[in-house]
């Protein structure tokens, strides 16, 4: 049973201009807080907790920046998990799982976040503000 996000004993927060240097940040505040919090950057699920991290930041410079001047990056983690979330205030909620079975559109790089998580026995969810104007797509994988 994957650990609650709640109960993660180590979290960060990033917020930073939906701009294209947000990607580089995001993952460079990844790798400090990694190593801050003894996760190895040779752990086997780090690179590809990076690479899903800049795709998703990714995709909010270049989806939601008509929308959402900020992109707010969260990190946490506990002895057996990793998480983090990207957050925008653009309403479009995409279809996680649809990017992976090829019944969605445009699913490109979302289907490589997709295969990646699952392949990691991760799990993704789209979590909606209570306004319905933005969300925040969290993805966890197991340490």
């Amino acid at each position: 049973m994957p650990t609650p996000l709640e109960v993660l004993p180590y979290r960060h927060v990033l917020t930073v201009p939906t701009q294209p240097s947000a990607v580089r940040v995001a993952r460079e505040t990844a790798e400090q807080v990694l190593v801050e919090w003894g996760i190895g950057l040779r752990h086997p699920a780090v690179d590809s907790a990076l690479l899903i991290l800049a795709e998703l930041v990714t995709n909010s410079v270049r989806h939601a920046a008509v929308r959402s001047p900020t992109v707010t990056v969260i990190y946490a983690a506990g002895a057996d998990c990793l998480a983090f979330a990207v957050h925008d205030r653009h309403p479009y909620r995409p279809a996680l799982y649809e990017a992976v079975t090829g019944t969605g559109t445009g699913t490109g790089g979302l289907g490589t976040v997709m295969e990646l998580v699952l392949g990691l026995g991760g799990t993704a969810t789209v979590r909606t503000d209570a306004d319905g104007e933005g969300k925040s797509i969290w993805i966890t994988l197991p340490l």
